[in-house]
C-alpha cells in the first residue's frame, strides 16, 4: 500500500535531521550519525534511497511547481490575484528568486544531491548484491527524472554527478551532455530495476518506468527510432503484460484507484496533517496543487484556470452518440454535467448556484484532474491525498505513436491511437481518418493529446518538442488561443530564469538569455 511507502519516507526524513545535527558540545558523541559513520549497513542504504524519493514531496518537484506548466501553456491562464504568481504564467517575470520557479531549481538539485550519494556510497556497503544494485538503479532513475525537469525548464544546467561541497562553483553544461547523462542513467537503470514490487513498496521506480522515461527523453530530443525502441518494452515487448488502459478513464485521477495497471510512475501522496514543507518527520507529504487550480472558495485560491477552447476540442461523439466522457474528468465548467449548469455539481453545489448567469465566472473553466471535490466533507488543502500519475500508459501509447509516425511508420502508429480513443468510446482513428500523411497524423496527435492529457503537466513539453517556442508564426497560433502569449519573447521565454541567488554566489553560472 502507498501508506507503507510513505511511512518509510517519513523515517528517511527523521534520518536526514539526525545527519545534519550541529554539535552543541566540544565533545563528540561517538553514537551520533554523521557522514563519517553512515553508509555502513543495508539499513543505511535503504534510508539513503528513501531520502531521494523524499525530494518528490517538495514544492519545486511534484508537490507543486511543475503544475504551473499547465497555465503557462496555451491551455490555461493565470487567474491569480497574486501579482508575482501571475508573472510566471504571463511571461513577465522580473523576480528571478520567486519561489515558484526558484524551487524548481533548488528542489530538483536537492534530489540529485541525494541520488549522487546513493550512487557513490551504496556500492561499497556489504549487503545483498541484488538489493544493492536495485537501490543504485532507483537512484539513477530519480537522478534522470530530476535532470529531465531541469533541462526542459532551464536549458543548459550544471551537470553534477558527484558529492558537492559548498566551495564548488559549477558552470552550465550543454543540453546535449545533460541529455546524454539522462540516457545513460536510464539505460543502466533498466538492467537492475524490477518489473514490479510488492504492495509495501508501491511507488518505487520500475523497469517500465525507466523505459518510459527513456523513451520520453529520446522523443523530446527527436531521437525517434531510439524512442520507438524504448517504448516498445512496455507495448510490444517483455513488459507489455504489466500495463493496460483502465476501463474507466477517471480512475487515473482518484484516491481509490491508485497504482493501477495504467500507472507507469506515480508519486505516493498522503493527506495527513503537516506543519512544514521542509525535511522533517512532520513534513507535508501531500499533493499541494488543489488550492491553486480550484474554483474560488474558502480554501481555494483560483490561481490558474483552463482556456475554454480546450472544451471545444471534445466535440467528437462516441460511437453511441454521447459526449466524450473524458471531458467530465478534465474540466469544471457550466456543463461538467452535459445537462447544464443546474446539474453540474461542483464541490457539493450546482454550478448555477455558485456562478449564476451574469456572474463573471459563469463562462469560465477550471482544471479538474486530481481535485478533491468528490471526497465527503473535504475542500482543497495543501495535504491532498491523491497520487500524481507522472507517467501513465495512455501517454506512453500516444508518444509511441508519435515516434513511429516520425520514423515514417504512420500506418503502424494508428493502432496505438486507436486504443486510447476506443477507451473513451470513440471510433477508431483508422476508420474516421484513414490514410493521413505524416504531417497530418502529427497534427491529429496534437488534438489527441489535448483530449487525453490536458491538466497532466505535459502540454508545455509537447509544445517545446513540436518547436512552438522557436517560431514566431507558431507563437501567433498560441496567441490566438491564449492572449498571454502576446508577452512571449522568442529566444527568452522558452526557459525559466535561473534563480538570481545562484547567479550571485557562482561567477561561473550565467543567466538565461533575455533575463
Amino acid at each position: 500500500m502507498k501508506r507503507e511507502f510513505i511511512y518509510i519516507i517519513i523515517a528517511a526524513f527523521s534520518g536526514c535531521l539526525l545527519w545534519s545535527c550541529k554539535k552543541s558540545l566540544d565533545i563528540d558523541n561517538p553514537n551520533a550519525p554523521d557522514e563519517s559513520n553512515f553508509w555502513k549497513t543495508a539499513d543505511d542504504a535503504l534510508a539513503g534511497i528513501n531520502a531521494v524519493y523524499g525530494a518528490n514531496y517538495r514544492q519545486g518537484t511534484y508537490a507543486r511547481s511543475i503544475f504551473w506548466d499547465n497555465p503557462r501553456s496555451d491551455d490555461g491562464w493565470g487567474s491569480t490575484g497574486y501579482p508575482p504568481l501571475a508573472t510566471i504564467v504571463n511571461f513577465t517575470q522580473s523576480d528571478y528568486n520567486f519561489d515558484q520557479t526558484a524551487n524548481l531549481w533548488y528542489h530538483n538539485y536537492q534530489g540529485i544531491y541525494r541520488a549522487n550519494q546513493v550512487i557513490t556510497n551504496v556500492p561499497g556497503i556489504t549487503m545483498d548484491e541484488n538489493l544493492k544494485k536495485r537501490y543504485v538503479a532507483e537512484a539513477k532513475f530519480l537522478r534522470a527524472i530530476y535532470y529531465f525537469n531541469l533541462v526542459t525548464h532551464f536549458g543548459d544546467v550544471p551537470l553534477i554527478l558527484t558529492r558537492q561541497s559548498t566551495t564548488d562553483l559549477p558552470a552550465r553544461t550543454a543540453q546535449d551532455a545533460v541529455w546524454a547523462q539522462i540516457e545513460k542513467d536510464l539505460t543502466e537503470a533498466t538492467v537492475d530495476l524490477p518489473a514490479a514490487y510488492d504492495n509495501a513498496n508501491k511507488g518505487r521506480a520500475t523497469k517500465g518506468a525507466a523505459y518510459a522515461l527513456l523513451g520520453k527523453s529520446y522523443l523530446q530530443q527527436h531521437k525517434n527510432q531510439q524512442a520507438v525502441d524504448a517504448f516498445a518494452w512496455l507495448i510490444t515487448g517483455a513488459g507489455s503484460s504489466n500495463y493496460d488502459l483502465m476501463a474507466n478513464y477517471g480512475d487515473n485521477f482518484t484516491e481509490t484507484a491508485e497504482n493501477n495497471k495504467e500507472s507507469v510512475f506515480e508519486i505516493q501522496f498522503n493527506g495527513r496533517s503537516s506543519v512544514t514543507d521542509i525535511d522533517d518527520p512532520r513534513s507535508n507529504l501531500g499533493n499541494q496543487r488543489g488550492p491553486f487550480k480550484a474554483l474560488p472558495g474558502p480554501l481555494r485560491f483560483n490561481d490558474a484556470q483552463m482556456r475554454r477552447w480546450v472544451v471545444r476540442e471534445f466535440n467528437e461523439k462516441t460511437t453511441g452518440g454521447q459526449r466524450d466522457p473524458r471531458l467530465f474528468f478534465t474540466a469544471f465548467y457550466d456543463s461538467t454535467d452535459e445537462r447544464g449548469p443546474d446539474f453540474s455539481i461542483i464541490y457539493g453545489q450546482t454550478f448555477n448556484s455558485q456562478y449564476p448567469p451574469g456572474d463573471p465566472h459563469h463562462n469560465e473553466v477550471w482544471y479538474r484532474k486530481y481535485a478533491n471535490d468528490t471526497r465527503p466533507n473535504r475542500d482543497e488543502t495543501f495535504e491532498g491525498p491523491i497520487n500524481l500519475r507522472v507517467i501513465r500508459y495512455a501517454d506512453v501509447l500516444l508518444m509511441y505513436a508519435e515516434a513511429l509516425n516520425a520514423t515514417g511508420k504512420t500506418t503502424e502508429a494508428y493502432q496505438y491511437v486507436d486504443r486510447v480513443r476506443q477507451r473513451a468510446g470513440l471510433q477508431k482513428l483508422s476508420i474516421v481518418k484513414p490514410g493521413l500523411s505524416q504531417s497530418e497524423f502529427l497534427r491529429q496527435l496534437m488534438h489527441e493529446r489535448i483530449t487525453e492529457l490536458t491538466g497532466e503537466d505535459v502540454r508545455w513539453n509537447d509544445l517545446l518538442r513540436w518547436g512552438y517556442f522557436d517560431d514566431a508564426s507558431k507563437i501567433n497560433e498560441l496567441k490566438a488561443r491564449d492572449p498571454e502569449f502576446n508577452n512571449f519573447q522568442v529566444g527568452k521565454n522558452k526557459y525559466l530564469p535561473i534563480p538570481q541567488s545562484e547567479i550571485d554566489i557562482d561567477p561561473n553560472l550565467k543567466q538565461n538569455n533575455g533575463y
